[in-house]
């Protein structure tokens, strides 16, 4: 019951995904065996929901969220930049005619990787650029993540060597 009520008082916040470590400050547990132990009983009774190694979502959550997909991603490469690139990005701006529905590309500092979870696939590509020149490339549209700029998602494409022939690139120097 003190779970629920916990999970519950972050849900009212808008919050519905944690990192291990989040539910162990939540829990107040200082043993990782005992946490490890707690998370298997809340998942067994459908509590929480494990999504990516070391990532869970309050799977009672009453908070609609649209962007869950970008927290988890946001939960994992905590600490390191990660932004929304690529075709995602290129497809949210209209400069690609195929939307991926179940995939968000993301450029990060932290390790590249792909990753399933119920909720869509994240793949994470790595960029070695250094911060001083990625934040003029992202924008804060008021979501988990920020979004790569038209021109800086087109860069990215092109830097990791994916397919450009179906991007409308006069649409991409229409939006800057």
């Amino acid at each position: 019951m003190t779970a629920l009520q916990r999970l519950d008082s972050w849900d009212k916040t808008g919050r519905s995904v944690f990192t291990r470590n989040d539910l162990a400050k939540i829990f107040h547990e200082d043993s990782p065996k005992t946490l490890q132990e707690g998370i298997n009983r809340l998942r067994k009774h459908g509590i929480l929901e494990g999504v990516a190694r070391g990532v869970y979502c309050y799977s009672l959550s009453r908070t609609p969220d649209s962007y869950r997909l970008e927290r988890i991603a946001r939960s994992m490469r905590r600490g390191e930049y990660s932004y929304v690139s690529l075709e995602s990005a290129l497809s949210e701006y209209g400069a690609i005619s195929q939307i991926p529905v179940d995939r968000l590309t993301i450029m990060t500092t932290g390790r590249k990787g792909t990753h399933r979870t119920p909720y869509g696939t994240i793949e994470f590509t790595h960029t070695s650029r250094p911060i001083i020149e990625l934040l003029p490339r992202m924008r804060d549209i008021g979501r988990p993540l920020k979004m790569a700029t038209p021109d800086a998602a087109w860069a990215d494409l092109k830097r990791v060597g994916r397919n450009t022939y179906l991007v409308d690139v006069e649409m991409i120097h229409g939006q800057d």
